[in-house]
């Protein structure tokens, strides 16, 4: 516990995942406002850019072992301590933002999630959004129906998003996120699942030119904490830090506000828009059944989550 026992006197290291553009990264809104909480509150902190201190399973071991402080990260990162997280990705389950607060705050699942991940040295601080719902990007052809995915080869997370690649009809490949350019590019992948405004940002609008407005789900990523070092802090550092959270918070969800324009964005860059009819939209929902079903999550953990929407 040596290093819990001074990270309270220490600069706060907070690790980013996205470019640090106030405008077009949900993620960087709240690491900012996080950050600049802290310093405006006598705690020192220092934004590191994506990459600079590892990759995503770098940054997980080094919280995990108390060497950096707070991360932005992927949602299933926690994963592998405790599956309770990936209902957050489950297809057509939560509607907006809204619902997804509930679930965590009023409903308990954030409490639920860091029950376990805490035990391995990992917090959870939050759940942000980086964007409006998921839609399907690709590099070949408009996206109208279930139908139109065959013969796509699609960028996966894991195993289980191939499943879901596979109940839609095409298939799928898992690409770390740093060689996605090049997949594109060399055909190993033909698109991916992401918001709306991800193309602009890491600048893949030259390779992927059809968009589906599909509202797949939320586009969340997390932000997690070393819990050597929350527990090491004193009480008033702990208020600090608690405090700056709730202002990252309100931060991310007021910026999820000013995105409706990311689509003239996307206009302007050469990508056509592709928005499902109510049909279209309910054959993609109950394609996705599989999702439900392939063990990720037990049957158990759906209805905790599904309780803890509040519907």
């Amino acid at each position: 516990m040596a290093v819990a026992a001074q990270a309270g006197f220490a600069e706060v290291k907070v690790a980013l995942d996205s470019p640090a553009d106030l405008e077009g990264s949900g993620s960087y809104v709240w690491a900012h406002t996080f950050a600049e909480h802290l310093k405006a509150n006598g705690m020192e902190a220092e934004e590191f850019q994506r990459g600079a201190l590892g990759g995503d399973d770098e940054l997980f071991d080094q919280i995990s072992q108390g060497l950096l402080e707070v991360s932005m990260s992927p949602l299933g990162i926690v994963g592998s301590i405790d599956k309770t997280i990936y209902g957050l990705r489950l297809p057509y389950f939560f509607k907006d933002m809204a619902e997804v607060d509930r679930a965590l705050n009023e409903g308990g699942m954030l409490e639920k999630i860091n029950a376990a991940t805490t035990q391995e040295g990992v917090r959870v601080l939050a759940v942000d959004t980086v964007g409006q719902a998921a839609g399907i990007f690709n590099t070949k052809k408009p996206v109208k129906s279930v139908a139109d995915m065959a013969g796509l080869r699609m960028r996966a997370l894991d195993e289980s998003q191939i499943d879901l690649y596979k109940a839609w009809g095409a298939d799928g490949t898992i690409v770390s996120w740093a060689e996605v350019p090049n997949a594109l590019q060399t055909g190993v992948a033909d698109g991916y699942l992401n918001p709306n405004f991800v193309p602009l940002l890491f600048g893949h609008t030259d390779f992927l030119k059809h968009f589906t407005d599909a509202a797949i789900n939320p586009s969340l990523r997390i932000a997690i904490a070393s819990e050597d070092w929350y527990q090491g802090l004193s009480d008033e550092e702990r208020a600090t830090v608690d405090a700056a959270v709730e202002a990252a918070n309100s931060a991310n969800r007021a910026w999820l506000g000013t995105q409706d324009g990311v689509f003239d964005k996307l206009r302007a860059a050469g990508v056509e828009i592709q928005t499902l009819d109510d049909a279209a939209r309910a054959e993609f929902r109950d394609a996705s059944g599989p999702a439900y079903d392939s063990g990720l999550l037990s049957k158990e953990q759906i209805a905790t989550w599904e309780a803890a929407k509040g519907n």
